[in-house]
């Protein structure tokens, strides 16, 4: 390959800088290339409305798929858990790196854990995945806590705790720990008291269909074990019809032997924001010849959940 610069495409917010200049090193290395990044501002970007209003889906990546199919970048690096289900014709998603940890976490006020959060705690999330959850939780574990819908990058998430207007706010730990701020996390939310969002600390590269060099290069960076179970849990979502500010959690656990995945573990909640109904179930299955299986195991999952009455949980359905 030429020395000709790579263009990257990026959203502009700090945490997309972080993570799509890590990506680039890793472009760098594997292709000799140096890479450049192109600051794209999306609409969910601009629009201060919260992302269940907006739509949720795509609204973070349209604008980045748009310049890839313009020529205008080479390729895109997203938050996995921010692409639509269904890939768009001529873009080719070309590697998806190795996960960070996709559990969610809480920032709260003195250092405190979720269990000692005080009676008639405020918790901030824009997630109506995360309230469906904390609130069952409190539920069924007689707390007494009130979920806050907030927007915005993690400096006004975490600020809205710092003046006092939040007890706690609850990120991701893969974002704070790819700008380096891990430890003003106070607490790791267990996977059986949160189930991440679907793809929850992954990364999506996409390029265009047309470039079968650049395709080729990026497959270097491709990680066996996450892509299948992302492809589980994504088939979840996509078999439920719901986009991606619905309310579901999915987390698969690959059994893998080296880098093989033989067996794995898919698990599903969908559930009103409230915490009054919810929806949670799993299964075990193998994935070991294809991601076809990986597939189908999802899609397996999310019948049984409709079949208890998931869809009726959900306030937003795709078209």
């Amino acid at each position: 390959m030429s020395e000709q610069a790579l263009r990257l495409g990026t959203r502009r917010s700090k945490l997309a800088m972080a993570q799509s200049g890590q990506v680039a090193d890793a472009v760098t290395r594997v292709t000799g290339r140096p890479v450049e990044l192109v600051e794209i501002t999306t609409y969910g970007d601009i629009s201060r409305e919260h992302l269940a209003q907006i739509g949720g889906t795509g609204v973070f990546v349209a604008a980045l798929r748009e310049a890839l199919l313009r020529g205008e970048v080479d390729f895109a690096v997203h938050s996995l858990k921010d692409l639509p289900t269904a890939q768009p014709e001529g873009l080719v998603l070309a590697a998806v790196p190795v996960r960070e940890d996709p559990r969610d976490v809480i920032v709260a006020r003195e250092g405190l854990k979720f269990a000692d959060l005080p009676s008639g705690a405020r918790i901030g999330t824009g997630s109506p995945r995360r309230m469906a959850q904390l609130n069952a939780y409190a539920r069924t574990h007689d707390l007494s806590i009130e979920t806050v819908p907030i927007r915005g990058n993690v400096d006004t998430r975490i600020g809205y705790v710092r003046s006092g207007e939040l007890d706690a706010v609850v990120l991701a730990a893969a974002g704070l720990t790819r700008l380096g701020r891990l430890d003003e996390v106070t607490d790791f939310l267990s996977v059986d008291t949160v189930l991440p969002a679907p793809g929850q600390g992954a990364l999506a590269i996409e390029c265009a269909a047309r470039n079968a060099e650049l395709i080729a290069a990026l497959a270097e960076l491709d990680d066996p074990i996450t892509r299948v179970a992302v492809t589980a849990e994504r088939s979840l979502l996509a078999a439920l019809e719901a986009g991606c500010s619905a309310p579901v959690g999915a987390l698969a656990d690959p059994l893998a032997d080296g880098q093989t995945v033989k067996e794995m573990r898919l698990r599903g909640v969908v559930g009103r924001p409230d915490g009054s109904a919810l929806v949670q179930m799993s299964t075990t299955g193998p994935v070991l010849e294809s991601h076809d299986q990986a597939m189908a195991l999802g899609s397996e999952l999310a019948a049984e959940m409709l079949a208890k009455g998931a869809a009726g949980l959900m306030g937003e359905r795709a078209h």
